[in-house]
C-alpha cells in the first residue's frame, strides 16, 4: 500500500503540527458539544481531588476521614455535576468565555463548599468525628475553581492569539478616539471580527486623563496637541472616531489633521446596548464626504407631516430618481393609504419596486411607467388613483445637456409641470409640492430658466385660484435647494468614479463654489415645507456654507487614501455651457421671510398675471414642439427677464 512505508508504519508528517496547520485547524474547529465540556470539567475535578489527597498525604494528614470513602467521593462528584447543571456552566462557548462564565463557576463551587461543610458539621454531631478535613476540602474547591477557570482562559487566549496573529501584516494598525462605553464596544467588536481588519493599538482620551491606565489591556494615549504626531509615535495607520461627545467642529478638525498626513479616518454610530458585536463591527466605515458637512441634525415636525400624509393617497413623479426615491422612502414612514410611484425610466423604477417589496408594510404601492409630458397618460393616473398630495420631482436637470436640447427642457420641466398642475386643480388635489433648484435663481442656463418658468406657473395658478375664491383649491408649494450629494450625475459620484479609475479628477474652474446637502436632508425639508405651506410660497433651504469644488475634490482624494496632484491629478477643464462660478438662493429682487423651522425660509418673488404667463408658456411649448432653439430661448428670456446666458451660444440673444 502506498500509505505504508517499508517498515510497515505510517510516515510521520512533521508539517502537521506547523504553525500554519495549527492555525488552520483551530480556525476550522466547530463549537464543542456540551457533553465534551462536562467531561473536561469532570477531568479537572478529578485532578484537583487527587492533587489535594496527595498534598495532604505528604503532610501526614488524611483528607478523607470517614471509612465510607467511596460514598463520599461519589457524592462529591455527583453534587459538583448537579451544580454544573444548575448554574449551566457548560452552556457557554469556551472560546467566547466572559466574566459571567467565571461567576457561574464560582457560584457552583461555593455551593458545593457550603453543602459539604454543613454535611460535615452534621456528620460530626451524629458520629463524633468529621467525614473529611475541612481545610483540605476548602483547598480542593479552590483548586477545582482555578482549574476550571484556568483552562477556559487558556482556550480563549489561544483562539484570540491565533485569530489575531492570522494575517497580522495585513491588519490596519488603528487607534480608537474615545474612552467611553461606545469606544469599548467598538474595540471588543473589532477584536472578534472575522475576517479581522484592524489591530487596535490604543485609545485616545480627549480629556488627557488616565495616562497611566489601560483599557482592554491597551494603553490610553494622551493627545498633547494634534493627533497625527501621536499616531506616528505608535505607528498607527488609521483612527476610528468612537467618542460621541465630540462636536461636529471637533470631528472636522480631527479629520482634516489626519487627511493632511494621509491617515485613514473611520467613524461609527452610537452603539446601543442590545447590539451584538457582529452588527457593531459592520458599522465601522470609512468616513464619507457627507459626514464632513457642517450640519446639525434636522428636527422635523412629525405631527404636521403626519397630518398631511397619514391615510392619504400620494403621487410622486420622478420617483425612480435620487430625490424622488428618497421622498418615497420618507413618505412611507408616515403611513399613507397608498403611494403611486411614477417615472418613465423602467430599470430604475424596477429597482425601486424590488426595494419596496422587502418592506413589511400594509401600504398599497402602485408602480406607473409614464411620461409627465403625456397629458392623456397623466389624466388617466389622476382619474384612477385620485391623489390627495402630489410631490413633483420629475425633471431634466443636467445643465450642459439642456443647453444643447432646450426643447426637451421645456417639454419636461415646463409642459410636464403645467399638465400636472392643471390636473391637480381639476381633480381637487389638496397639495402640490414642486421640487425646484437654486439654478432657477438669476438663471444662467436653459435648465435653470425652465425650472424658474415652472415655478412662476404654479405660483400664478395658486393666486388665480385664490382670486377666483375657488373652494377646495389646490395649494401649490415650491421647494428650492442646491446640489445634492450623491444624486445621480452629481459631482460626488463623478469624482468617486474618476478616483477609482486613477484620475484625473476634472474641475471646471478652480474658483467654482456650490451649496451642498445630503439627499435625506433635502427630502426631509421638502416634506416639512410641503406640510407647512399654505399655497403660493417658494421655500428655500439653509444650505450651510458654500463648498469650493476643488477643496471637495482634494478632500475626496485624501479620503480615498491618495495624495492630490501626486497620486491623483486634478485637471481644470473650463466652465461648461450655462455654468456659473456660484449659485444663488435668491433673485436680486427677492426678500426672505422666516418660518417656524430655522432651516426653511420663504422667498418673496414678483408674481406674474396668470393669463399673460399662460399665453407665453403656450407659445413657448409650441416653439419647443418645433425644436426651434433660438425661438425657445428668446421666449424664455422674455418670460424670465433675469435669464442671462453664460458660456453659451445663446449669449448672442442677450445683446
Amino acid at each position: 500500500m502506498s500509505d505504508i512505508n517499508n517498515s510497515g508504519s505510517s510516515p510521520i508528517n512533521f508539517n502537521f503540527f506547523s504553525r500554519e496547520n495549527l492555525k488552520f485547524n483551530i480556525h476550522n474547529l466547530s463549537y464543542l458539544p456540551r457533553w465534551i465540556i462536562i467531561m473536561m470539567d469532570f477531568s479537572v475535578l478529578v485532578l484537583s481531588f487527587f492533587f489535594t489527597i496527595l498534598m495532604f498525604k505528604g503532610t501526614g494528614l488524611d483528607y478523607i476521614i470517614t471509612p465510607h470513602s467511596f460514598i463520599f467521593i461519589g457524592s462529591f462528584f455527583a453534587v459538583n455535576i448537579f451544580f454544573f447543571w444548575l448554574f449551566r456552566t457548560y452552556s457557554g462557548i469556551i472560546r467566547h468565555s466572559s466574566y459571567i462564565d467565571a461567576v457561574k463557576l464560582l457560584f457552583s463551587q461555593m455551593a458545593v463548599l457550603v453543602i459539604f461543610l454543613f454535611f460535615n458539621f452534621g456528620y460530626e454531631l451524629l458520629y463524633g468525628q468529621k467525614a473529611f478535613l475541612n481545610t483540605a476540602f476548602f483547598i480542593n474547591i479552590v483548586l477545582s475553581f482555578c482549574g476550571l477557570f484556568l483552562y477556559r482562559v487558556i482556550i480563549k487566549q489561544t483562539f484570540e492569539f491565533y485569530f489575531s496573529e492570522q494575517g497580522t501584516n495585513k491588519l490596519i494598525r488603528t487607534i480608537i478616539y474615545g474612552t467611553d462605553a461606545n469606544a469599548i464596544s467598538v474595540a471588543n467588536a473589532l477584536k472578534f471580527e472575522t475576517p479581522t481588519r484592524f489591530k487596535i493599538v490604543g485609545f485616545v482620551d480627549k480629556n488627557n486623563q488616565n495616562a497611566t491606565k489601560r483599557m482592554l489591556d491597551l494603553p490610553i494615549l494622551i493627545k498633547k496637541k494634534k493627533l497625527p504626531p501621536l499616531m506616528r509615535s505608535v505607528n498607527a495607520q488609521a483612527v476610528i472616531i468612537a467618542d460621541k461627545s465630540l462636536s461636529k467642529e471637533e470631528q472636522l478638525i480631527i479629520v482634516d489633521q489626519c487627511l493632511e498626513f494621509n491617515y485613514t479616518v473611520y467613524t461609527v454610530p452610537l452603539i446601543s446596548d442590545w447590539e451584538n458585536q457582529k452588527e457593531i463591527s459592520k458599522k465601522v466605515k470609512s468616513i464619507q464626504i457627507e459626514d464632513l458637512l457642517e450640519r446639525k441634525p434636522i428636527v422635523l415636525d412629525s405631527k404636521l407631516i403626519s397630518k398631511q400624509l397619514k391615510d392619504k393617497t400620494i403621487l410622486i413623479t420622478g420617483a425612480a430618481g435620487s430625490i424622488g426615491s428618497e421622498i418615497v422612502r420618507q413618505v412611507l414612514v408616515f403611513n399613507p393609504k397608498r403611494v403611486v410611484i411614477l417615472d418613465q425610466a423602467e430599470t430604475p423604477l424596477h429597482h425601486l419596486c424590488l426595494e419596496m417589496q422587502h418592506l413589511n408594510s400594509n401600504i398599497k404601492i402602485h408602480n406607473v411607467i409614464a411620461d409627465v409630458r403625456n397629458k392623456i397618460a397623466m389624466n388617466t393616473v389622476f382619474k384612477r388613483y385620485q391623489p390627495q398630495v402630489v410631490f413633483h420631482a420629475a425633471a431634466y436637470k443636467h445643465v450642459p445637456l439642456m443647453e444643447e436640447n432646450p426643447s426637451q427642457a421645456i417639454l419636461t420641466n415646463v409642459k410636464g409641470t403645467k399638465y400636472l398642475a392643471d390636473l391637480s386643480c381639476l381633480y381637487k388635489v389638496k397639495k402640490f409640492v414642486m421640487v425646484s433648484t437654486d439654478k432657477a435663481v438669476n438663471p444662467s442656463n436653459v435648465m435653470g430658466a425652465s425650472k424658474r418658468i415652472a415655478e412662476k406657473y404654479v405660483q400664478s395658478l395658486q393666486f388665480k385660484n385664490k382670486n377666483e375664491a375657488e373652494k377646495n383649491a389646490t395649494k401649490f408649494i415650491t421647494t428650492r435647494f442646491g446640489n445634492v450629494l450623491g444624486s445621480n450625475g452629481s459631482v460626488v459620484p463623478l469624482f468617486t468614479k474618476q478616483i477609482a479609475n486613477g484620475g484625473p479628477v476634472t474641475i471646471t474652474h478652480p474658483e467654482i463654489i456650490r451649496y451642498f446637502m445630503t439627499i435625506p436632508e433635502a427630502c426631509q425639508l421638502v416634506l416639512e415645507a410641503g406640510a407647512m405651506g399654505n399655497g403660493g410660497e417658494i421655500y428655500i433651504f439653509d444650505m450651510g456654507k458654500p463648498v469650493k469644488i476643488i477643496d471637495l475634490a482634494k478632500k475626496m482624494i485624501k479620503l480615498a487614501g491618495f495624495i492630490p496632484d501626486k497620486d491623483i491629478k486634478i485637471q481644470i477643464v473650463g466652465l461648461r455651457p450655462g455654468e456659473k462660478l456660484y449659485e444663488e438662493l435668491l433673485n436680486d429682487t427677492s426678500k426672505t421671510l422666516p418660518t417656524h423651522h430655522e432651516k426653511i425660509m420663504i422667498s418673496e418673488e414678483i408674481l406674474d398675471e396668470f393669463e399673460n404667463l399662460n399665453t407665453d408658456i403656450e407659445e413657448l411649448i409650441a416653439a419647443a414642439n418645433h425644436h426651434e432653439n433660438d425661438q425657445i430661448v428668446m421666449k424664455m428670456k422674455k418670460i424670465v427677464p433675469e435669464f442671462k446666458s453664460m458660456n453659451s451660444s445663446f449669449e448672442l440673444l442677450d445683446k
